[in-house]
């Protein structure tokens, strides 16, 4: 087998693990980490067995951001390679933030440059109260542009200005304040909250939480038209008759668990 710096396993009950192991340059991630990473987004995009994608790093660090020898390198390279280089690095970041179903990113020690982008592109997100965050490109004469939409979204365009204007580095509790992350705990507990958040998700229908997602997305930062209003009606209307709808209900009023919440399948890695 060929070794990968990025590892795909998922579980019986559909819980999907994407690991950055670059243990060695504290999981930074340069072209061929940005190509395996789109290779495992698009592959988990096509598989129905997936209930949620927990995106973590492997030892000491989520993610050091860009890996400083590929910058080097696309330094020396011209503005016509320089811009299909981000254009692979945006449309992993894309393929992400695109995938249907929940999202989790799981964040211990350092999270910086590119790596503050994967954390943005996910549903939610649960660090490590020791971990810290930084947007420093500006610190090396670069900016956070292709992540820049993605970390606007998540923390706002006033907090944003500061961090990426700074490149100054913030902890965990200001992360959680900034809605970068939405919960922190002890390091040593950092595997049962993310199992816990799991649990929690898989509670829910899985196609009302892929709808759910895509409401989110369509109604974010939308004004309040008649269209929209229109929109919303049809898409509770189309789940309410949907199989699962109806099972969801069904077991509500016999006072039983949905069909949903067996397991399936079985744990394989990939």
């Amino acid at each position: 087998m060929t070794e990968t710096s990025v590892r795909t396993t998922i579980d019986e009950r559909g819980i999907a693990t994407v690991t950055l192991d670059r243990q060695d340059k504290h999981n930074a991630f340069d072209d061929v980490v940005i190509g395996e990473l789109r290779d495992a987004f698009k592959a988990l995009r096509k598989d129905e067995r997936v209930r949620v994608v927990v995106l973590r790093g492997a030892g000491k660090h989520f993610s050091a951001g860009g890996d400083l020898a590929w910058m080097r390198r696309m330094a020396e390279y011209d503005y016509g390679h320089n811009m299909k280089d981000a254009e692979e690095l945006a449309g992993m970041l894309q393929d992400l933030y695109r995938l249907p179903m929940p999202t989790v990113a799981v964040v211990q020690g350092a999270a910086f440059g590119g790596a503050v982008g994967l954390v943005s592109c996910c549903d939610m997100a649960i660090a490590a109260e020791r971990a810290r965050f930084a947007l420093s490109e500006v610190r090396i004469g670069l900016i956070p542009a292709t992540i820049g939409p993605y970390v606007v979204k998540s923390i706002g365009e006033r907090a944003a200005s500061r961090y990426m204007l700074t490149g100054e580095a913030f902890d965990a509790a200001t992360a959680l304040q900034l809605g970068l992350v939405s919960e922190t705990c002890a390091a040593e507990h950092l595997d049962a909250h993310a199992s816990a958040l799991v649990d929690e998700l898989l509670m829910g229908g899985p196609a009302a939480q892929r709808a759910a997602k895509d409401l989110v997305r369509s109604v974010a930062g939308a004004g309040l038209s008649p269209s929209l209003i229109e929109d919303t009606c049809a898409r509770i209307a189309h789940i309410r008759v949907s199989g699962e709808g109806q099972e969801g209900l069904s077991a509500f009023l016999e006072k039983r668990a949905p069909a949903w919440r067996e397991p399936t399948g079985n744990g394989e890695e990939s």
